[in-house]
C-alpha cells in the first residue's frame, strides 16, 4: 500500500481549504527504461473526497498527472472538528484512504 496522504483542512468563516499530497509514482506509460522497453503506466483514476461521510468531490484523473501530486479545494460548510476523508484508486486497483480533522 502506498503512503499515506498528508492531508490539511483549515477553517476560515463558512469556507474551509483542504491540501492534500498524495504519494504515488504516476508512471504515463510512454517513458523508457534504460533497457528501452515501455515503463507500464501506472497511476491515479479516481480520486473522492467526503465531509463526515457525505461526497462532497470527485475526480477522474490521467497519466498526464505529476507523480506525488498535489490537490487543494475548498468546501462550504465545513466547521472544526469535522472529518474530512480522501481516497483514491489507481490503474493497477491500489487504493487508498485517509482522513483529517478541520482545524
Amino acid at each position: 500500500m502506498a503512503d499515506p496522504m498528508r492531508i490539511r483542512a483549515q477553517a476560515a468563516g463558512d469556507k474551509t481549504t483542504v491540501r492534500v499530497l498524495m504519494s504515488h509514482e504516476m508512471e504515463s506509460g510512454l517513458r523508457k527504461d534504460p533497457a528501452g522497453k515501455l515503463i507500464p503506466a501506472w497511476h491515479i483514476q479516481d480520486v473522492t473526497a467526503t465531509l463526515n461521510g457525505k461526497v462532497v468531490m470527485t475526480a477522474q484523473w490521467g497519466p498526464s498527472v505529476s507523480k506525488n501530486p498535489f490537490l487543494q479545494f475548498t468546501i462550504k460548510g465545513a466547521k472544526a472538528g469535522d472529518k474530512v476523508g480522501v481516497n483514491w484508486t489507481d490503474n493497477k486497483g491500489e487504493k487508498r484512504s485517509d482522513e483529517a480533522t478541520v482545524s
